[in-house]
């Protein structure tokens, strides 16, 4: 059985992404370490004219919840600066996508340049603050 169908069964079965299948929730008391390395994104480059904040997540993980309010005060407020887009990775339309960015943990948070490509990701909750510190540090004006 390939990735995705172990995927589509864990969400049918669970409603939620597990950790048997390779992804789960990370709890926002104990976040993960992010990671250091940027990953090249296997998403497709567009001709954007801003950056990209990208949560991959799903509306039943409870760091997830936490950080919904975040990105929509981010999108709304930094509407000039950066674009933000949230992922529900547990709606069967989007695991291709969720796939493409190969997350291991939801949340994860992608930081992507204009044109698409992948400039560094974090794993675990983020939270406001630590997302505008992370946009300055990445050469963006914010």
């Amino acid at each position: 059985m390939n990735k995705l169908a172990k995927l589509s069964l864990a969400i049918l079965i669970s409603g939620a992404l597990v950790g048997v299948i390779g992804v789960q929730c990370v709890d926002p008391e104990k976040p993960e370490k992010p990671t250091t390395q940027p990953t090249p994104t296997t998403q497709p480059t567009t001709q954007a004219t801003l950056p990209k904040l990208v949560d991959l997540g799903a509306k039943t993980c409870i760091p997830c919840k936490k950080m919904a309010p975040i990105l929509e005060e981010l999108a709304t407020d930094y509407t000039d600066k950066f674009s933000v887009e949230f992922i529900d990775v547990s709606i069967q339309d989007n695991l291709p996508r969720a796939e493409a960015y190969k997350i291991k943990l939801i949340p994860t948070q992608i930081f992507l340049d204009a044109k698409g490509a992948e400039l560094w990701r974090h794993e675990g909750f983020m939270g406001k603050d630590e997302i505008l510190a992370k946009w300055k540090e990445l050469g963006y004006e914010i």
